[in-house]
């Protein structure tokens, strides 16, 4: 049987889901980077043939401890879920001569590096600059469009976006961006090999999208993505996942499996896609592309992980499309034949649909909630009226236990003010939406008005 070294860390789809798919196809050895969700800890034991915690990732040379925990236990392949862990296992399968996403991974991490190699290629993306200081970016503004973003060159859920819609606000914004990175790495959501990361930044001309001119129906986010895997260089889209609208700046609220693009959308998309994840150059990894839609057929490149999309897309894509890309992408790196699809798969190959909805304190409007919450699933799944057909869930690795106080949302913070991740399978694409937009309207009205002694502690 197979020998695969797998590195945790926090983002990425749920860990139960990755080491349940992995241990069927292989024996697991866990190096855990972050602490382990408590409920999967137990399971943890169970599937791993090893589980080692090396302690502060932070202080640690990351390539070489995974090196030399492959080389221990006599790993085949090494490969990691999460965004933050990617760059230092890509560089520890080249010296152990292992597949893995290769020599430029760091260009589907470092935004900086990914916008310049599109530029390259002459591929439709916002105007940009890289900003590594504050008088760069009040630079960057002379030469760009307001309304601006900034945002942070290695940063992942949304963190530390700032919209700056005049020049005054460029040093306030600039402050915040860096705050809000040093605090993400307080909680652990922040690059574990790359040093400096903290520092890098991209500022850049905000586009204007439209959902409309794609979608049949109202609702759908201006965004899409295209989920897909690189084997031996090639890239194979698998298929293409629709959104809700983001909440200010552009923090996103719900993914949903699949997006109801007609034939030819999806096929345009999927070609832009293509042409993002071969300028980057990636060899063996999951890959995760976002595209912002435009009027008139218009797109434009958002970004390319060298991994799998994060929150539930994994275990959604198995659910609607019957496809483990999790075991699938072991037995490729394992060196074992896989059949993948040969074009990106459509909602009429769908077998319904599934989405998930990341909870925020934030109403249908974007509007933040009046009052303090109490997270409570019980409350929601009592008083939440659904479809027919439709089934609610949480995450729970990735939630608050119920009891838990709902964080205030806060812009720059993104997806780390978050509460919890509830996933829902339906019939169809449309009425995930639709069933969210009720979920979303419902939570500040059912969930229980947290105390002021709760909202002191």
């Amino acid at each position: 049987m197979s020998k695969v070294l797998l590195v945790h860390a926090k983002g990425g789809p749920p860990l139960g889901h990755v080491l349940s798919r992995t241990a069927a196809r292989a024996e697991v050895h866990l190096l855990a980077l972050s602490a382990l969700p408590p409920s999967v800890a137990g399971a943890a034991r169970d599937l791993c043939a090893s589980v080692v915690t090396p302690g502060d990732a932070r202080q640690l040379d990351l390539v070489s401890l995974i090196v030399s925990r492959a080389e221990a236990v006599g790993a085949d392949a090494v490969l990691t879920f999460s965004e933050y862990a990617v760059v230092a296992v890509a560089e520890a399968c080249e010296v152990l001569g292992l597949a893995g996403a290769g020599k430029a991974a760091s260009l589907a991490r470092d935004k900086r590096l990914m916008r310049r190699t599109w530029q390259e290629h002459g591929l439709s993306q916002p105007a940009f600059r890289a900003v590594d200081t504050e008088a760069d970016l009040h630079e960057a503004a002379r030469a760009l469009s307001f309304p601006l973003l900034l945002k942070a060159a290695w940063s992942a859920g949304s963190t530390a976006h700032q919209i700056i819609r005049a020049p005054h606000q460029l040093s306030a914004a600039w402050r915040r961006s860096r705050e809000v990175m040093a605090e993400s790495a307080e909680l652990g959501y922040a690059e574990l090999h790359v040093a400096e990361a903290h520092g890098h930044f991209v500022v850049e001309e905000i586009v204007t999208g439209t959902a409309s001119h794609w979608f049949d129906e109202p609702g759908w986010g201006d965004y899409v993505s295209v989920e897909g895997v690189v084997a031996g260089g090639t890239f194979h889209p698998v298929c293409v996942s629709g959104r809700m609208p983001t909440v200010e700046p552009f923090t996103e609220r719900a993914g949903i499996t699949p997006a109801l693009l007609s034939q030819d959308a999806q096929d345009r998309v999927v070609a832009l896609a293509r042409e993002a994840v071969d300028a980057l150059g990636l060899r063996d990894c999951g890959t995760h592309t976002e595209i912002k839609l435009g009027a008139d057929g218009g797109m434009w490149l958002i970004e390319t992980a060298a991994r799998f999309g994060g929150a539930m897309t994994v275990p959604q894509i198995e659910e609607v499309f019957g496809l483990d890309l999790v075991g699938m992408l072991v037995d490729h790196l394992a060196g074992r034949p896989v059949a993948w699809p040969e074009r990106a798969l459509t909602p009429a190959q769908a077998r319904g649909a599934a989405g998930s909805l990341v909870v925020l304190a934030v109403d249908g409007a974007g509007e933040a909630w009046r009052e303090r919450k109490i997270w409570d699933f019980s409350a929601v799944t009592k008083d939440v009226v659904l479809s027919p057909g439709s089934d609610l869930s949480v995450v729970t690795e990735s939630s608050l236990p119920d009891g838990g106080l709902v964080p205030v949302y806060d812009p720059a913070a993104g997806a780390n003010t978050m509460a919890a991740l509830c996933l829902l399978s339906a019939t169809d694409a449309r009425t995930v939406l639709r069933d969210f937009e009720t979920v979303v309207d419902a939570l500040p009205r059912i969930l229980p008005a947290a105390t002021s002694e709760e909202v002191s502690a």
